[in-house]
């Protein structure tokens, strides 16, 4: 028997080729089936083409992207792939299912595996311009201390989610224990989180570049058994994002530049985040068991509803 995510693409797929077929017309070959019986290679399932709909509504881009705001950009390479905020919101709350609302500078993804699939991930970019950030008490943190006021801040922020609608997100634990590189200034954590709906718990991957006047957050978002990948890949995406020259770090201007009201030990804390506390910044990412994969696109989340509940039964 079909898993519910196998039956929810599957009823996906059958919508669009409902809304985009004309009753009259004569049931056509999908292209890749037709490409598929050529080559002697078997058919896209549902679920495949469910997902290549959706991803063929997506602009990726490669090469040289202005972040917006004009503070920092990326030199793309063939093996990652750029969204524009715009089209970042569709993955963030229309795939992984995250409160919309957080606004971003796009994302980036590996070229080799869909945002969509099972074990697929994506890189949240965003920026805050709220001063130049003192590091000075980067050596002096305690963070199982501070962990501690993490987890307890998690569970109050669980009752904003609980009102508008979003499953309680619990942190685990440190995946990676903070540490701050002096040299780059760049500061580096990963948080183990879980969701009732999940199967596997998720893993946010956190780098903080420190600039001119305000902090540029690259959050890795994927699945726990994911974490050695993502360590390695985010070397590769450290290696062509950065500040624009004049955005920097050095570029500090004590005369002149605004000064953050904070340290780094507030940015690992999240205490810097939106009204919510980490409400905002604890992303879900898709991994086997998500239930409302692709619901906003079909337009039908009653009648999938409905089948659940009779799969419960």
């Amino acid at each position: 028997m079909k898993s519910p995510v196998a039956l929810c693409l599957c009823l996906v797929a059958l919508c669009l080729a409902i809304v985009t077929t004309p009753a009259s017309a004569s049931k056509p070959e999908r292209k890749s089936e037709k490409s598929a019986a050529k080559k002697g290679e078997p058919a896209p399932t549902e679920e495949e083409a469910a997902i290549a709909e959706f991803e063929a509504q997506l602009d990726f881009r490669r090469g040289r992207v202005e972040l917006p705001g004009d503070v920092a950009s990326l030199d793309v390479p063939e093996n990652f792939r750029y969204l524009s905020p715009e089209q970042a919101d569709r993955i963030l709350v229309e795939a992984w299912g995250n409160p919309p609302g957080t606004k971003t500078l796009g994302m980036l993804f590996p070229s080799d595996v869909s945002p969509l699939a099972a074990d697929g991930w994506g890189v949240v970019i965003t920026y805050r311009d709220e001063g130049h950030v003192d590091d000075s008490d980067a050596a002096g943190i305690d963070y199982d201390e501070l962990l501690k006021q993490m987890k307890e801040d998690a569970e109050t922020d669980n009752k904003e989610r609980a009102k508008e609608g979003y499953e309680p997100a619990s942190l685990v634990g440190w995946a990676t224990m903070p540490h701050y590189d002096a040299a780059s200034h760049k500061l580096y954590w990963a948080r183990e989180l879980s969701f009732p709906s999940a199967d596997e718990h998720t893993l946010n991957y956190d780098i903080r570049v420190l600039g001119r006047e305000g902090v540029l957050s690259f959050n890795a978002v994927a699945g726990m058994s994911q974490l050695a990948e993502i360590e390695g890949r985010m070397k590769e995406v450290m290696s062509f994002a950065d500040f624009r020259a004049g955005q920097r770090y050095a570029d500090y201007k004590p005369s002149t530049d605004r000064t953050a009201a904070y340290g780094i030990g507030a940015l690992v804390a999240g205490k810097v985040a939106a009204k919510a506390g980490l409400f905002k910044l604890l992303f879900a990412a898709l991994v086997a068991g998500k239930k409302f994969v692709l619901l906003v696109l079909a337009g039908v989340a009653g009648v999938v509803a409905k089948l659940f509940r009779r799969n419960k039964t």
